[in-house]
């Protein structure tokens, strides 16, 4: 497989993340990633519960394999409007008040209107508080400083903003000289760009896929119910393309892809980890072996609904998941390797 490939893949990954799509809040994301795929000329249908599921061919529907991303991120909802105008924030997923203090934010009304604003410590200025550097950071202790003049809760409910409205955080998207890519967010959104250039490096070169095989862009992947419906009729295997862990007592760098044996919902399935790690080996894709201690998929989503199927876990390497984040070119090429050797293509 041509690098090409890899850099298609970021290339799309980046043009989603512009796109704010927190969970529960996906529908321009989608949207994005429907046309996406139609625009290589597959078959895509929306879920009801809002994914995309895409159709890459093949010719055994007996023995199907679905590969699984997720477009949701992780986010925030407004919880509280405060007396002085300002708003307390509750977490969508598992976004922590700690990543995003100081950080610039969109808010998104019902009636579509959308303001700007900061995360920041309640009472902020280090000039004042003398507490600053030993209070805990949550969303308690933590609020929204809207752009706006404001100081009351009803100036603030004139703009329009409300409990429920949806806030999303700034990804601060950067690709180094060097390939490194460093943004919020990447988990999962990195992953669908791998898909994506999986799907371009199929069409370009019009391969007939050995059995049939499904991608699915799920939504709700960070509360932990993404994968949990949509499985088409013949799927014997599944496997999430999702973010692979960097850190402490793992093997992974972000220039390498991960195969994840077992993570907090217990070890994947030995035969499809042994059929992943042989594809490395064929592909001479840079791989590592990995349990990553606090971490659960979209797959062992589809197993918890009862499906009767076999799963695995790969990802590029991402280090500072859930913070910003950081990957490489070289983990996305790793990856798009795997998958190809995976489907004998």
């Amino acid at each position: 497989m041509d690098r090409f490939y890899a850099d298609y893949a970021v290339k799309q990954t980046f043009e989603l993340l512009k796109i704010d799509s927190p969970t529960g809040f996906t529908a321009a994301a989608v949207d994005w990633v429907k046309a996406a795929f139609s625009s290589l000329g597959y078959p895509v249908v929306l879920t009801e519960k809002g994914g995309v599921l895409v159709t890459l061919g093949g010719e055994d529907e007996k023995n199907a394999l679905l590969l699984e991303a997720h477009t949701d991120t992780l986010g925030a909802m407004v919880a509280e409007i405060k007396g002085n105008g300002r708003l307390r924030l509750t977490p969508l997923g598992g976004m922590r008040a700690e990543n995003g203090e100081a950080e610039n934010l969109r808010l998104y009304t019902r009636s579509g209107k959308v303001y700007e604003g900061t995360l920041q410590l309640c009472n902020a200025s280090v000039h004042v508080n003398g507490r600053y550097g030993e209070t805990a950071r949550n969303f308690n202790t933590t609020e929204v400083v809207l752009d706006e003049d404001v100081s009351s809760a009803q100036q603030t409910r004139d703009l329009g903003i409300e409990v429920g409205d949806i806030v999303c955080f700034d990804p601060k998207t950067r690709l180094t000289d060097s390939g490194y890519i460093k943004s919020r967010f990447l988990d999962d959104k990195l992953s669908v760009g791998i898909l994506l250039g999986l799907a371009k490096y199929i069409k370009d070169k019009s391969l007939v896929l050995p059995r049939k095989v499904y991608a699915h862009i799920t939504v709700y992947e960070e509360v932990g119910h993404g994968g949990a419906a949509s499985l088409p009729v013949g799927v014997t295997e599944a496997i999430s393309v999702d973010m692979g862990c960097v850190g402490d007592g793992l093997n992974c760098t972000e220039k390498k892809v991960s195969i994840c044996v077992k993570d907090s919902g217990g070890p994947y399935n030995y035969e499809i980890v042994s059929k992943l790690i042989a594809a490395a080996q064929k592909e001479g894709a840079d791989y590592a072996l990995d349990v990553y201690p606090h971490y659960g998929s979209d797959v062992e989503a589809t197993l918890s609904a009862g499906a009767d199927v076999r799963h695995g876990l790969i990802g590029a390497g991402v280090y500072a998941s859930h913070g910003y984040e950081r990957s490489h070119v070289d983990g996305v090429y790793h990856t798009l390797k795997v998958l190809k050797g995976y489907l004998n293509i």
